[in-house]
C-alpha cells in the first residue's frame, strides 16, 4: 500500500483532544461536535482533504501523518509538535482604562483584539487587566484520534479540496480537460488571489499547465475571465 509522502493530497477525519482533562477541541465528526459543545452551523462536518505541508493541520501531525498508509491511529503531540510552548512575553498587563475607553469591560475569559493581536482576559485586578496573548492550545499536550481514508490521486479532486480550504467554498465548480483547468466562480475574485491560486495549485499539481477563471451570475450566464500566464 502507498505511504503517505509530503505534498500529497489525503482525505482524513479526526477528533484532537487536550490531554490533561481529555477534553475534546477539535473533530470533523458533526455528532461528537454537539456532544461536546464544540458544534459550529459555519463549519461543514465530514472527512476533509488536505495538502500535507501546506500548514491546514499543525506542523508535527503532518510530519506524523508522511509514511503511514491509510488507516486508523492514535497520534499523541508535545507542546512544540502542537501549538508551541507557553512564551511568558506574550502574557501582559494592560490598564483596565484601556479597554474602558473602547466601550469593553474586561472579565476573564473574554477574547479581545488589541492592536491586531488576539488575547484571552485571564484576570482583572487593580486598575490593570493580565491578557494571554498566546495560542489558546499553547503549552498543551494533544491526542489526536485519526482516520486517514485515501490518498487521494485525481487532479480534480485535488483542485476542489484546495479551494474549499483557501476559498471556504462549499461545494467548488472545476472542470477538467486534460491538462487545463477551468474554475468557475459565482463571484469574482481579486486578481492577486486568481495569481496566488494559479501559481500554487500548478506548483502543488504538476499535471496542471493552464488554468482558466469564470464567473457565473446565473444560470447558463458564464463570463469567461482573462486567463493568466504561464
Amino acid at each position: 500500500m502507498t505511504q503517505i509522502k509530503n505534498k500529497d493530497f489525503v482525505e482524513i477525519e479526526y477528533t484532537g483532544k487536550i490531554k490533561e482533562d481529555n477534553s475534546i477541541f477539535d473533530t470533523t465528526d458533526e455528532k461528537i461536535a454537539k456532544e461536546n459543545d464544540i458544534f459550529n452551523k459555519d463549519i461543514a462536518y465530514g472527512p476533509v482533504v488536505i495538502c500535507i505541508g501546506e500548514g491546514q493541520i499543525p506542523d508535527g501531525l503532518e510530519k506524523e501523518l508522511e509514511g503511514k498508509e491509510p488507516g486508523k491511529y492514535t497520534i499523541e503531540l508535545p507542546p512544540e509538535m502542537a501549538f508551541g510552548k507557553k512564551n511568558p512575553k506574550l502574557i501582559q498587563l494592560i490598564q483596565t482604562s484601556k479597554f474602558l475607553k473602547q466601550r469593553v469591560h474586561p472579565v476573564p475569559g473574554l477574547q479581545v483584539n488589541i492592536d491586531g493581536m488576539l488575547g484571552l482576559i485571564k484576570t482583572v485586578s487593580g486598575g490593570r487587566t493580565l491578557v494571554d496573548f498566546n495560542h489558546p492550545l499553547a503549552g498543551k499536550e494533544l491526542a489526536y484520534s485519526i482516520k486517514i481514508n485515501k490518498i487521494v490521486t485525481e487532479d480534480k479532486e485535488k483542485i476542489k479540496s484546495y479551494l474549499k480550504l483557501v476559498l471556504n467554498l462549499k461545494d467548488p465548480n472545476v472542470e477538467l480537460v486534460g491538462n487545463e483547468a477551468r474554475i468557475i466562480l459565482k463571484n469574482d475574485i481579486p486578481q492577486e488571489i486568481k495569481e496566488s491560486l494559479d501559481k500554487k495549485i500548478k506548483e502543488l499539481i504538476s499535471s496542471i499547465k493552464k488554468i482558466e477563471f469564470v464567473i457565473q451570475n446565473k444560470k447558463d450566464d458564464v463570463t469567461p475571465q482573462k486567463e493568466l500566464k504561464k
